[in-house]
């Protein structure tokens, strides 16, 4: 009995092992290219329509959900429920908060962020990069600060729009990837991963 469990963990640590050690250029090579495209065709509209003064269509929110939509797609947190919804919500929150508490940063810094963070949780939206597009909200001066509500339709709700369209198509050029990830698919995957060395 003993003898069998220690085969079994050795098999599945082995398995685990050559998983996460496993470098699939392929994969790595869409992942690159996707995110190359999606945010270089924000970068480019930025940098060709946008008077230097309102060079704010380019956020750092979308590089963190550059990283999930084309590096990491089979994630719940990388579908587009989640990145719609989870950077409207959160960009509504910050401008909401900032709207209230313009001057005092120490509150309305952490309470947008918080107040995202359980506005997506409810709304099934979780999308961790929303974080910081609420922060961006309440901290950052000038342009973005007179934005108020229309920081939400632009540069956030446009950008996710044109990050979402690159993604659906990068990530399914090839057989071996699939976006957005059904949840169907997801049981499937989940059930592999649990039972890695059954059939």
């Amino acid at each position: 009995m003993v003898k069998k469990t220690l085969r079994r963990t050795y098999r599945v640590s082995k398995y685990v092992i050559y998983k996460e050690t496993l470098v699939d250029y392929k994969e790595h090579f869409w992942s690159f290219l996707g995110a190359f495209f999606g945010i270089g065709v924000i970068a480019f509209l930025q940098s060709k329509y946008l008077l230097e003064q309102e060079n704010i269509f380019l956020i750092g929110s979308f590089g963190a959900s550059s990283v999930l939509i084309y590096g990491a797609i089979q994630s719940p947190l990388a579908q587009p429920r989640n990145l719609v919804g989870g950077h409207v919500l959160s960009a509504l929150v910050g401008v909401t908060i900032y709207q209230i508490f313009p001057d005092i940063i120490w509150l309305s810094a952490p309470l947008a962020v918080a107040l995202s963070i359980v506005l997506m949780q409810y709304t099934k939206t979780l999308h961790p990069p929303g974080g910081a597009t609420a922060l961006i909200a309440v901290s950052s001066p000038g342009k973005i600060a007179d934005l108020g509500y229309w920081y939400v339709l632009s540069p956030v709700l446009s950008g996710c729009i044109i990050l979402l369209l690159v993604a659906l198509l990068f990530n399914n050029m090839t057989k071996n990837r699939s976006y957005p990830n059904s949840a169907k698919r997801r049981r499937i995957s989940d059930k592999k991963h649990r039972h890695p060395l059954k059939n």
